[in-house]
């Protein structure tokens, strides 16, 4: 039976409670707020939780087959670094197109391919000589497995560098799907990675060691271009001449190293450098694209991107040089740098893993997180799908992690502004 309330008795209930309404609708919107957080916040940890399985997965199953099949090695990238190695063993010129060619053909190289060769700068060949020494196999077992190492321990040391969050944000970095790439295809950007992360971690406690953490890095100058003018522009302004003196040690101990083993290394990689018509390759990124679109033949402005970009870094790092944080500004350096080099392969954005780290622990949005890991979701499926690392289809990579570092580092700093105006 419907009860009527006396006026009287309603404008009491009114009065007691009024004071309470505005409370009441500020906690029911706070709870709904923090129910909406909570929501997209279990979203990212189920995506990171799944792109990390998949990695994993892949990985684990990929280590096991290896061993097993002498063509899965030969099939790769590392079959160039093994033949190298090869060659050094038995003081021959690694550079040779004819030896290189049936080394990697027996090795189980597609027929479609010409001969391949090591494009580092030859003080990297004495990372290739102990290949030399072991079999196809056995060569790649052992290589995936100080690959993966360079990936597992650089992740752990950001990890450990950004105060060990009580999160598994950073297993963002462990399924990256370029960091992926590279392990699988046997490439040396993990070994540049590793070093730019020793060289983060050591710079202010043991710069020497850092210096020749650099070495590493120079195994893929080009891709350091921006970090690089910077460095040195930051060493001089520092007077950190310990860490040059180690970058100083480590370049001349390889480049003696590579006397001993080939005299003749920088002749022959000349030489090869100009024959093998790399200008004629097509490699989906923007220094490449930029140059076919106005003038293929006009080489020079594949460099015209990182240059204007070296400009940059250095309008960019004078006004902050005397706050200068490479662990919170060196991440943007080098995605740019991966952005604008002069040529960039998929796998060379491994590269970006610190930045991104970097990114996935400071931004407060959940919904950038998600965004991080289905865009690696998207680039394993292209390559599942079979769409080869030259296609156009990458195309976007590279900007979608500069995108994505600036939106993380942006709300990361509106949420602190947020924070200092309650």
């Amino acid at each position: 039976m419907l009860r009527l309330i006396p006026v009287g008795e309603f404008a009491g209930i009114h009065v007691f409670s009024g004071g309470r309404t505005g409370t009441l609708f500020m906690e029911s919107t706070t709870a709904n707020s923090a129910a909406k957080k909570g929501h997209l916040g279990n979203l990212a940890e189920l995506s990171i939780a799944l792109v990390s399985g998949l990695a994993l997965a892949l990985t684990a199953l990929f280590l096991c087959v290896v061993p097993l099949a002498g063509k899965t090695s030969g099939a790769r990238d590392f079959v160039v670094y093994w033949a190298t190695g090869q060659q050094l063993v038995h003081h021959a010129n690694p550079y040779d197109r004819d030896a290189m060619m049936l080394i990697e053909r027996s090795a189980g190289l597609v027929p479609g391919y010409g001969a391949l060769f090591m494009r580092n700068p030859p003080w990297a060949l004495p990372l290739a000589l102990p290949l030399g020494f072991v079999g196809l196999r056995i060569g790649g077992f052992v290589w995936s497995l100080i690959l993966l190492a360079c990936l597992l321990g650089s992740v752990r040391m950001l990890w450990t560098m950004y105060g060990r969050p009580d999160n598994q944000l950073h297993w963002l970095g462990y399924s990256f799907a370029p960091a992926l790439l590279c392990l699988l295809m046997g490439q040396t950007s993990l070994f540049a990675l590793l070093g730019f992360v020793l060289f983060l971690r050591l710079h202010q406690t043991r710069p020497f060691l850092a210096g020749m953490s650099l070495w590493l890095c120079a195994l893929k100058p080009h891709l350091f271009l921006l970090f690089g003018i910077v460095l040195l522009v930051w060493i001089l302004v520092s007077r950190a001449y310990k860490l040059l003196a180690g970058a100083f040690v480590a370049m001349a101990a390889s480049s003696g190293a590579v006397y001993l083993i080939d005299p003749m290394a920088w002749t022959q990689y000349t030489q090869m450098m100009r024959t093998t018509g790399i200008e004629k390759e097509f490699i989906p990124c923007l220094s490449i694209v930029l140059r076919l679109w106005i003038n293929p033949q006009a080489l020079w402005l594949q460099y015209l991107p990182p240059v204007l970009g070296c400009v940059w870094a250095l309008a960019y790092y004078w006004p902050r040089r005397v706050a200068w944080d490479w662990m919170k500004q060196g991440g943007l350096l080098m995605v740019v740098s991966i952005f604008l080099a002069p040529y960039c392969w998929l796998f060379d954005q491994a590269l970006a893993v610190p930045a991104l780290v970097q990114g996935a622990l400071v931004t407060r949005s959940r919904s950038l997180l998600v965004f991080l890991a289905l865009a690696s979701v998207v680039v394993e499926i292209e390559l599942i799908g079979g769409v080869s690392i030259l296609s156009v289809f990458y195309l976007w990579t590279a900007p979608a992690w500069l995108a994505w570092y600036l939106l993380a580092s942006g709300s990361a700093g509106e949420s602190r502004d947020a924070q200092l105006s309650r």
